[in-house]
């Protein structure tokens, strides 16, 4: 039964305390077994909240004044234009077949 307890504490945690745990290994050097044993969680679910922590960290020093609907509409328009391209290559490349095929006398 422990154990359970263990798993409903771990599934209750926000994102706010998962940092708070975190930032309590990275900058008061507690150790994580520590950390782990007070919190219910086991050391790979720490880790994995690190390098989470850590891969999306990037998105704080990111442009803020960009709104993230801006950029994806900026992307989904350069792939309009990219689609466009390509159905015109496409067009041109389909002309020249067709092209090709009457001057060799075929239909």
């Amino acid at each position: 039964m422990t154990e359970d307890k263990h798993d409903n504490q771990r599934r209750r945690l926000t994102p706010e305390q998962k940092i708070a745990i975190l930032k309590a290994h990275l900058v008061d050097k507690k150790p994580v077994s520590d950390l782990c044993d007070q919190h219910g969680i086991q050391p790979s679910q720490f880790y994995r909240w690190q390098q989470e922590f850590f891969e999306r960290g990037r998105m704080v020093f990111e442009n803020h004044n960009e709104k993230p609907s801006t950029a994806l509409e900026r992307k989904v328009s350069a792939l309009e234009e990219k689609l466009t391209r390509k159905n015109d290559v496409l067009a041109e490349l389909m002309e020249e077949h067709v092209a090709l095929k009457k001057s060799l006398g075929e239909s």
